[in-house]
């Protein structure tokens, strides 16, 4: 008898995630894993998809995601399932689950609720209980392992600290961390200077992981944060990712030919081994107090809070915070996405000059008046970026696609606040919009960049491309129909035109409905 696949997908035309062109094949699947390529319809399956007209391609991997912040909340993963994603890559922008030492800090980064884990390895043994929806990845944060040891203090590590956290990072590697993070416009990442940077980063080098960091600065001193990112990389011998390259606000826009030449240079003369990824959008979600310069949130929110009263200090940071606001473009373009104070939930998706407005009040004192009645824990967007150097990111050959985004659904738990619609719609928008539409990519680039080349920079082994022995996360999608539906006004909805998402060989969604069991896995990865 010849072989009986679990799961057959017929008659798509099969992207294997390399960036070469589809072939029209079959793709059989047996315990859990890509069995077979090629024509097998005469062989037996105990499951069938139809995929005539459709494409089929390697489960989306989503190289930096928040959804640590949710799926605890709801493992369904909804936001992330619906545009194909089978792989989250979370502990970004220097926040990470593990190792949590101590009450941790909140951090608007990550958003969600908070779970903490005393070490790499006790995190992943958490999802494997939990049997999400997706596989989960994580990189440990250069941020949590500074609050570990030091706290929210800036100032620079002891000795005996800088020790205490190499330590920190090399055990999250061992247990299987996929790289480090760090996120220099947060706090406490913002207070390490370069060599503590590089110290923590060391630990990679020898395992071929990579240091993926949200720079210290996206605007005015983007350049000079371009530089830092290459110092850090050369000087631990590791690879680099630029995490959601942008240049933000337009007087900064044309920065971008000389970000790349940076690039450039450190690729071709210095070797140094580096990629970028980017979401396909204009505007960033971050947190409200990014409005304020790093060194006054010192001692963490309740320090912020009581320098925002003082009069002296006060008018030091009305002043930052204007400048930055000024260089976005005005008051309205800040959009409010989530605050912790329930009073103020119809700020929720309002720009500010129009909220402030309307409450009869500035801009700034209404910032201010949300800020402290949340305890620092607003969060915001900020619409700064320019379309056509959008394009020009997305289509770069040393970019690829993430989302900066959580899991979320329609309804329960993590239907909250007013998000940007990255979560919602990443991967989908870009086949649509800069695929279909736009052809600023092929659909095989596209499928690369979403695919085979965010799984070889998390060192993925077997993971982002479709090829007997590989794991069988595979999604199957309608090209001339995908799309993503979330807007900025109306962030709650999900993207269209997946048939089919099968994840460790499950069927995780079909038709819209999900399947009845959860196969996602923390995925721990070895040195190479």
């Amino acid at each position: 008898m010849g072989q009986t696949y679990d799961v057959m997908v017929q008659g798509g035309t099969v992207h294997d995630g390399t960036g070469a062109p589809g072939v029209a094949a079959d793709v059989g699947i047996a315990g859990g894993r890509i069995v077979a390529i090629g024509a097998l319809a005469g062989a037996e399956a105990r499951t069938r998809i139809d995929a005539r007209g459709l494409a089929v391609a390697p489960g989306f991997i989503d190289l930096h995601s928040h959804a640590d912040g949710t799926l605890f909340d709801d493992p369904n993963a909804e936001s992330a399932l619906r545009q194909g994603v089978t792989t989250v890559v979370a502990g970004q922008d220097g926040f990470s689950r593990a190792p949590r030492l101590r009450a941790p800090a909140p951090s608007g980064a990550a958003g969600g609720s908070d779970r903490s884990f005393g070490s790499m390895g006790s995190f992943f043994e958490a999802i494997e209980r939990l049997s999400p929806a997706v596989n989960v990845a994580s990189m440990v944060g250069l941020g949590t392992v500074r609050e570990a040891v030091i706290g929210e203090e800036n100032r620079p590590a002891t000795p005996e600290e800088l020790a205490r956290m190499v330590a920190l990072v090399e055990a999250a590697l061992a247990e299987g961390a996929c790289g480090a993070s760090s996120g220099l416009e947060y706090t406490p990442g913002a207070f390490a200077s370069l060599e503590e940077l590089m110290a923590l980063c060391r630990p990679l080098a020898a395992r071929g992981l990579v240091y993926a960091t949200h720079m210290r600065n996206e605007d005015e001193r983007l350049l000079e944060a371009i530089d830092e990112a290459i110092a850090v990389a050369r000087g631990a011998g590791c690879p680099l990712h630029i995490s959601h390259l942008k240049t933000s606000g337009p007087k900064n826009w044309s920065k971008l030919d000389q970000v790349f030449a940076r690039l450039e240079q450190a690729r071709t003369v210095e070797r140094v081994d580096l990629s970028f990824d980017r979401y396909p959008y204009t505007a960033y979600q971050t947190t409200l107090t990014n409005l304020f310069p790093a060194w006054s949130r010192d001692g963490g929110a309740d320090a912020f809070l009581a320098r925002l009263s003082d009069p002296v200090m006060g008018e030091r940071l009305r002043s930052a915070a204007m400048a930055k606001v000024e260089s976005l473009g005005g008051w309205d373009h800040v959009m409010v996405s989530a605050v912790a104070h329930a009073a103020d939930r119809a700020a929720e998706g309002q720009r500010l000059g129009a909220y402030a407005a309307a409450i009869g009040t500035s801009p700034y004192e209404a910032a201010v008046g949300l800020l402290q009645r949340s305890r620092g824990e607003v969060g915001m967007v900020g619409f700064a970026m320019s379309e056509d150097n959008l394009v020009r990111l997305l289509s770069h050959p040393l970019g690829m696609v993430a989302s900066d985004g959580s899991a979320v659904a329609l309804e329960g738990a993590t239907r909250r606040g007013h998000p940007h619609p990255r979560s919602l719609g990443t991967f989908s928008r870009v086949l649509g919009v800069y695929v279909r539409e736009k052809k600023v990519l092929t659909l095989e680039q596209a499928i690369h960049k979403l695919s085979g080349f965010p799984a070889a920079r998390a060192r993925l082994k077997d993971r982002g491309l479709l090829a007997p022995g590989m794991a069988a996360d595979v999604v199957v999608f309608d090209p001339a129909s995908v799309a993503d539906q979330a807007t900025y006004p109306q962030p709650f909805a999900y993207a269209t035109g997946v048939r089919a998402v099968l994840v460790n060989g499950a069927l995780a969604l079909r038709d819209g409905e999900r399947g009845p069991h959860r196969a996602g896995r923390a995925l721990r990865v070895t040195a190479v």
